[in-house]
Parts: C-alpha cells; sequence; structure tokens
C-alpha cells in the first residue's frame, strides 16, 4: 500500500502552549449555540437495564424476529437516529450513542427495546463535521456516573466531563474548530489519563505547529492538566485523528482520515511525528494506509490482535491483523461492505461483540427509511482471546 506524509524533526510543545492551555482550563463553560435546550443540574435519569439477555447475531444471520418485535434484521438494534458518532457500552450491557448535530444522547439496548433519550448536550455546533463527537466513559464510572465528550462550539473544539442529565463543565478548551477536520478521538489510557485526538482544521501547518493544539494526539489527566513535562501535545503531525483505540498492552492507535490521499491507522508513541503535511525522513510509518475509495476512517476498535477500522467513504469495516511486534500479519479484510452504507463508530463489548453506526445522513450518504442506525454483530472469526 501506498506511503504518504512526512515531518521535519520533532519537537515539544513550549511554555507559551502549555500557559495558553492552563489559562484555559479555568473556563466556566460555554454559550450555547444552536437549537439546543440547557440541561438544569439535578439528578441525572435513572439508566434503565436491558428488558432480556442479549441475542448476539452473526454478520450473515437471515432477518429473524426479537421477542415482542416484528420481523427486522437482528443486527440493528436501533434506527431513526441522525449520524450518530459517539458511543460507548455502559456496566449493564446498554451503549450510550451521541447524535453529531443535535447533540442528544440516547441510550440503546441491545435486545433492541425502545431506545431512551436521555438529554441533550447544550451549546453543540455541528457545522461543518463539527458537532458532538467522540464520547468516553469515566475509568471510574461506575463510583462518579462521568462522561466525557468531545464537542465542537461556535468558537473552539473542546473536551468536557458531566453525569448524565447534568450540566457539562470543560476539562480541556480551546482545542482549534474549523468547518472541516475537527478531530474527535477520546480514549482512557488503564492508569485513567485520557488520550484526545484533534484534526488541523483545514490548515495542514497546523499539524507541525508547537503552539498549535491542532493536528495532534493529546494527553491529559481527568482535569485537563497535561500529563508529560513539556505539555499536552503527545504525538503531531495528524490531519484528522477522528478515533482512538487503545490494545492490551497499551498501545495506543488512531485513526487519521485526510483529504489528500490514503486514510490510516497509526500506532502512536510519546514524541512520534506522524509527517503531516510534508513527507520526510523522521515520520513515523502508518501501521496500513487505504486508498481514499475504501478510506473515511471514522472508527477504531482493539479486540486481541485485531484493529476494526469503520469506513465512511468504503462503506465496510476493515479487519486488521496484527502480529506480536504490532506490524500486519496478513492483508486485510473487510466485512459488511455495502451492506449498510456508511459505517463510521466501532466499539467492542465484552462479549466481543462490534456496536457499529452507520453515518448515511451526514449530507454525504444516501440515507436508506430507516437510517441512521446502530448495529450490534459478532465479527466474522469472532474475537482473539491474547491481548495485542
Amino acid at each position: 500500500m501506498s506511503r504518504r506524509r512526512g515531518v521535519q524533526g520533532r519537537g515539544l510543545v513550549g511554555a507559551a502552549l502549555l500557559a495558553v492551555v492552563l489559562a484555559g482550563c479555568g473556563s466556566d463553560g460555554y454559550q450555547p449555540a444552536g437549537p439546543f435546550r440547557p440541561v438544569p443540574e439535578g439528578p441525572p435519569p435513572e439508566v434503565a437495564p436491558p428488558t432480556q439477555t442479549p441475542q448476539v447475531p452473526s454478520p450473515g444471520d437471515p432477518a429473524q424476529p426479537n421477542a415482542g418485535e416484528q420481523a427486522g434484521d437482528p443486527n440493528v438494534v436501533a434506527s431513526g437516529l441522525t449520524v450518530p458518532t459517539g458511543l460507548v457500552v455502559l456496566p449493564d450491557g446498554s451503549a450510550v450513542v451521541g447524535e453529531r448535530d443535535s447533540g442528544r444522547l440516547l441510550q440503546v439496548f441491545p435486545d433492541r427495546s425502545p431506545v431512551r433519550e436521555l438529554m441533550t448536550v447544550p451549546g453543540v455546533d455541528g457545522t461543518g463535521d463539527g458537532g458532538l463527537l467522540g464520547l468516553a466513559l469515566s475509568p471510574t464510572f461506575v463510583e462518579d456516573g462521568l462522561l466525557y465528550a468531545y464537542v465542537s462550539t461556535s468558537t473552539d473544539n473542546r473536551v468536557v466531563r458531566f453525569p448524565l442529565g447534568g450540566t457539562p463543565n470543560p476539562v480541556l478548551p480551546g482545542i482549534p474548530r474549523g468547518q472541516t477536520h475537527n478531530g474527535g478521538g477520546l480514549a482512557f489510557d488503564l492508569d485513567g489519563t485520557l488520550f484526545v485526538g484533534t484534526g488541523d482544521t483545514g490548515d495542514p501547518a497546523l499539524a507541525q505547529d508547537p503552539a498549535s493544539l491542532a493536528g495532534k494526539v493529546l494527553h491529559v489527566d481527568v482535569f485537563g492538566q497535561p500529563v508529560e513535562d513539556g505539555g499536552p501535545v503527545y504525538s503531531r503531525g495528524h490531519s484528522d485523528v477522528t478515533a482512538l483505540c487503545l490494545g492490551g498492552d497499551e498501545s495506543l492507535f488512531a485513526t487519521d482520515d485526510s483529504a489528500a490521499g490514503a486514510d490510516e491507522l497509526d500506532a502512536v508513541s510519546e514524541g512520534g511525528d506522524h509527517g503531516w503535511p510534508a513527507p520526510g525522513p523522521d515520520s513515523a510509518a502508518p501501521v496500513v494506509d487505504f486508498p481514499a475509495a475504501e478510506g473515511g476512517l471514522g472508527g477504531c476498535a482493539v479486540s486481541g490482535h485485531t484493529v476494526y477500522l469503520g469506513a465512511l467513504d468504503g462503506q465496510r469495516v476493515h479487519v486488521v491483523q496484527l502480529d506480536g511486534a504490532g506490524a500486519v500479519a496478513v492483508e486485510p479484510t473487510s466485512f459488511l461492505d455495502g451492506r449498510y452504507g456508511r459505517l463510521r463508530t466501532v466499539v467492542v463489548d465484552p462479549d466481543g461483540a462490534l456496536w457499529i453506526t452507520t453515518s448515511n445522513r451526514d449530507g454525504v450518504g444516501t440515507p436508506a427509511e430507516d437510517d441512521d442506525r446502530v448495529l450490534r454483530i459478532l465479527p466474522p472469526g469472532g474475537a482473539s482471546d491474547s491481548p495485542l
């Protein structure tokens, strides 16, 4: 597969950037913009459990009726949504799904019970490719009930946290915002610190700018403070980090969706430079890249030695098998090719099933009557037992 991108040396974020970030963390919130209702303080709504033990179909199973449901596609657990983007699986086995443009958070059940609306995140600006993007559960969710979200406002991108039904509080504001390439990847490390994937906002030079948070993977604690001494930037030279995922050995992977050729899966390490926008000898090579027609990478999930990638333009889930050294072991395969249209978010649940969102109402796809949908499906061959 073709190689792209390069760099011109490495560097750490300077004291000026650190001062800007720390000053921004003192913000007291953001102003709602658009047709979104503010959410008052108060106790969060009760999150209902599934009504029955889920039955997870395989990709090729014919449509069969669920208990109490009319006959339908057994892979579809929710339909009629609009651009579902962020998704997290709760400890009870249900999922919270965020709609990019509306800012709504919805509870979706694996047994196809009716979807429940939980709240609308205020202040979300869904113009361009911004909006309510990544979601992540607090590492101590069972105790604190907190969700983290990467959201676009009218003036910036930011990470916020909140209990369901509560008011979002800023964790990391001041991430540059544009009409395109707003990033949105979120992933917690095993030590409870947070990785944040950002985009270059359509200005490729920002990806190499040490004074900008754009086009980077950031590493902060739950209060938005940098983990590394040099500042919040963990890696740079990215075009648009739409998703992050963590392997069992703490290997961090990022999808990078670019308008300039192949889209790639990157193995991210501290101080790394992934070479956008100019090729150079010091840039880290991607794990794998895909031509634009098969790309539009918007989702990333790891199970064992396998990485699953949701592809918007490719309308499929790519399956990348890695060896013990993190290199591609065999030629990548795919499944669901063209079956559900544009596929975005991919999340693995504790049972090894994949939760996948479609993105056919994003202004690019061709929606079916029941789009957008949330799928829950066993990947071909099941999940690997050994950690990556």
